[in-house]
């Protein structure tokens, strides 16, 4: 059994930043850029913890093959 919680949070950061990457792809609009600012501290942060959520993400391959 893994963290809920960390799998949920990292299942919300992933699915922001789903949605970021299709309002740049459709609307060239960076909602990160747009609430915090292009490239500032805050905007940076907001990237590096959505990568690092993907990446945990990959995870979830690994456990749904092990529950079959």
């Amino acid at each position: 059994m893994g963290n809920k919680a960390l799998d949920y949070t990292a299942l919300t950061l992933g699915i922001i930043g789903a949605i970021n990457w299709g309002l740049i792809g459709f609307f060239n609009f960076n909602l990160v850029s747009f609430l915090f600012g292009s490239m500032t501290w805050i905007s940076r942060i907001v990237y590096a913890l959505v990568g690092l959520c993907g990446l945990y993400l990959i995870s979830f391959y690994g456990r749904s093959a092990s529950r079959e």
